[in-house]
């Protein structure tokens, strides 16, 4: 549930005076034409499911078990208050389906992103899938699904990429556009490995937001979170890739990289 404000059943507001900013002139423009079908019908489903509201509540569509968006500090954590999917197999019903990948068995310095999934989650309940700045209710335009996190195995990371990848290919070939939470960034590689598989021969671009660039084979005498995306000697398909500058070998796809923020190390 969310109360759009200038939407019907929303508190009255005065005349909107026309000093606006660019970006305030494009929100309220946005906003008023804002369809209001899935919030409705989010409100109808949390008094469903979470009874009517105590006599004393004025607001009729506050339920009394918190179901929906708000309030922003209750509820079972889903990345956006999305619905949680348990059923694995249904997620191609839905636009989107996010998972996590709770693994950071390929940092060399600072472990505990094992926890981000969760933390990603917690944080988004504070924002929702509606933004009046952007104009923009997800609800309205797409549909979103949590699948909860792909079972990851501490200490071992060829089996967490294999684990990895075969999540990612499932939803991606479910027709649900995957969204996974990571996780050190080493599970980049399974990730597009999970994909490749099903692009035919296409291409797939990489946006790749770092302080460094991070794509060499090994660290530390291992594969670690800069892992290149080459599969193990021991391996059937080994090939020499990179997830960064993917290569059509060995079930990775062929593609073009953007790395925005690498610089040169510096040592004093």
């Amino acid at each position: 549930m969310h109360v759009h404000p200038r939407k019907p059943g929303g508190p009255e507001l005065p005349e909107v005076h026309g000093h606006h900013g660019p970006e305030a002139a494009y929100a309220v423009a946005a906003e008023a034409v804002l369809p209001t079908t899935k919030w409705g019908e989010e409100v109808a489903r949390g008094l469903e499911l979470g009874l009517p509201g105590a006599d004393s509540i004025v607001d009729r569509r506050i339920p009394t078990f918190s179901r929906g968006e708000l309030p922003h500090f209750a509820g079972i954590n889903t990345f956006l208050k999305a619905p949680y999917v348990e059923d694995v197999r249904r997620c191609g019903e839905y636009d989107v389906a996010v998972l996590g990948a709770p693994f950071d068995g390929g940092t060399t310095y600072r472990s505990g992103t094992r926890f981000g999934p969760q933390g990603i989650r917690k944080i988004s309940a504070l924002y929702g899938p509606y933004s009046f700045e952007l104009g923009v209710d997800l609800r309205e335009s797409i549909t979103i699904a949590d699948l909860g996190d792909v079972f990851t195995i501490p200490g071992n990371i060829e089996k967490t990429f294999d684990q990895i990848s075969k999540a990612v290919s499932h939803v991606y070939a479910s027709g649900a556009f995957p969204v996974v939470l990571g996780g050190d960034h080493s599970i980049g590689y399974p990730t597009t490995r999970g994909v490749a598989p099903h692009l035919n021969g296409g291409n797939l671009g990489i946006i790749h937001f770092d302080r460094h660039v991070d794509t060499q084979e090994t660290d530390l005498d291992e594969r670690m979170h800069t892992t290149r995306g080459s599969t193990p000697r021991t391996s059937r398909t080994s090939r020499r890739g990179t997830w960064c500058r993917s290569a059509s070998a060995g079930g990775r796809p062929r593609g073009r990289a953007c790395r925005s923020g690498a610089s040169a190390a510096r040592r004093s």
